[in-house]
């Protein structure tokens, strides 16, 4: 038998025998001492706390659970600062006593709880009070899986530690890290050229720069501080360059955007494109369901295989054919059937749609506009009244105006595109009386005075 203090001493009293009694060294290179690497220097220093979080989260996630609720339930009665056995059990009766006692004991063992022999009370410890203080700094963000709650608690911690004049090179790495791996995200997305990934994309972009927008400030403190070192600083520098990284990207989804929408493909003149119909097969849960009552009888696939590939084969060679005696002549000549062409009537409209703008932007013509009238005007005045597809195929149009690839061209479009007006939208929805839409996305359309009427810029 072996007693193992007197191997702890032996370890102690012969270095080159430690590391052969270390557990630790087992999970090691032959000829690497763990104690050579500097993080485990630092997690080795910070073990109490280590053996902290192992008391509360080592098990089953139904053991997790009640030992955080009973330390937190004692933790959050600020009544009083010590608790007998009696008060444990009437302030969490609905436990039962067995469970209750296995989970006291637990945090009792691990320093999350200070048993009080001369006063018989339990105290809540500094450790545990740390420890619950972490916990509620990232529950209180939302979910985990969120991202938004990911960089609302790495900028806390930065935040927090930097007020207390403590940040770490570790703290800040970490939000760098998830500013890179933002980035990287988002040019994947702009790469796809999907457009449900790019707005979704967007929207993430969105709640990104409002962290962003926070963090410089804690930035510049960082940087001006002269106490921080040069890690520090180095590190709250990439930082920067990684915020302007991602803020810059704002011109990358515009202009993937704007692609996408000269791209789409509208369904004949009903003012449906095929963004419109993905979105509107998104929205079902169960697509199988959209076929109920469509079809009277399943489909019978019929399949071919080589062998009876072969066998048609056979008896299409081996088959007698018989010899037509007719004419051989080429067929009469017939006249080619007459077809409607409706793109002179959108041209017309296409027509008409650019001298109402050209109106407007001249504030020349329209009787509602004065020399000193209004210089904006919103969309759904402009694009009504109108049927449903002639007011749809007029704002599929909008998002060429100021486009200067566009505006390069020829044609009506090129017309459009060089008129002096912006386009403005926002995410949000207006209720119209009409009795063709209902509603629409709220937008203006506003002169540009930067612009002359050709829609060349100013010298």
């Amino acid at each position: 038998m072996i007693d193992p203090q007197a191997g702890a001493t032996l370890a102690a009293d012969s270095p080159a025998l430690a590391p052969e009694l270390d557990p630790l060294q087992a999970h090691f290179q032959e000829g690497i001492a763990p104690d050579e690497i500097e993080q485990v220097f630092h997690l080795k220093r910070a073990q109490p706390m280590l053996s902290a979080f192992t008391a509360l989260f080592h098990g089953t996630q139904d053991g997790v659970l009640v030992r955080l609720l009973v330390l937190r339930e004692l933790a959050g009665d600020t009544a009083t600062s010590a608790f007998s056995r009696a008060d444990i059990n009437q302030k969490l009766a609905y436990l039962i006593p067995e469970s209750l006692e296995t989970v006291l004991n637990r945090l009792r063992s691990h320093g999350l709880l200070a048993w009080d022999a001369p006063a018989a009370v339990y105290r809540i410890t500094p450790l545990a009070r740390n420890v619950l203080s972490a916990l509620e700094t990232l529950l209180a963000l939302g979910k985990p899986e969120d991202d938004d709650a990911e960089m609302g608690f790495l900028l806390s911690q930065v935040a927090g530690a930097q007020a207390v004049g403590g940040v770490t090179v570790d703290q800040l790495k970490h939000l760098l890290g998830r500013l890179i791996e933002l980035t990287e995200e988002f040019r994947d997305a702009i790469a796809s050229g999907s457009e449900f990934r790019l707005r979704t994309s967007q929207a993430k972009w969105h709640m990104a720069c409002d962290w962003v927008e926070k963090g410089s400030v804690i930035l510049r403190a960082i940087t001006s501080d002269e106490r921080a070192d040069s890690a520090t600083h180095r590190a709250a520098q990439a930082i920067g360059r990684a915020q302007s990284a991602l803020l810059n990207m704002q011109g990358m989804f515009s202009r993937a955007l704007n692609q996408i929408e000269r791209q789409r493909v509208h369904l004949g003149q009903s003012g449906l494109s095929t963004t419109d119909v993905k979105r509107w097969l998104l929205a079902h849960d169960d697509l199988a369901s959209l076929a109920a009552d469509a079809i009277d009888r399943p489909v019978t696939p019929l399949f071919g295989t080589p062998a009876e590939m072969i066998d048609v084969a056979e008896t299409e060679l081996l088959a007698e054919r018989v010899i037509s005696t007719g004419p051989k002549g080429l067929p009469s000549g017939q006249d080619a059937p007459l077809t409607i062409n409706d793109n002179p009537a959108m041209m017309v409209e296409l027509n008409d749609w650019i001298n109402k703008l050209a109106d407007f932007a001249n504030l020349g013509n329209f009787p509602e506009f004065s020399d000193v009238g209004p210089r904006k005007v919103q969309l759904h005045e402009s694009l009504l009244p109108a049927s449903f597809a002639l007011a749809s195929y007029r704002a599929s149009l909008l998002p060429l105006l100021g486009d200067a690839s566009e505006a390069s061209l020829q044609g009506a479009t090129a017309d459009l595109a060089r008129l002096p007006l912006t386009f403005e939208a926002r995410d949000e929805m207006i209720a119209l009386d009409d009795p063709e839409v209902a509603a629409m996305s709220i937008a203006t359309l506003s002169i540009n005075l930067d612009l002359p009427s050709d829609g060349t810029p100013n010298e």
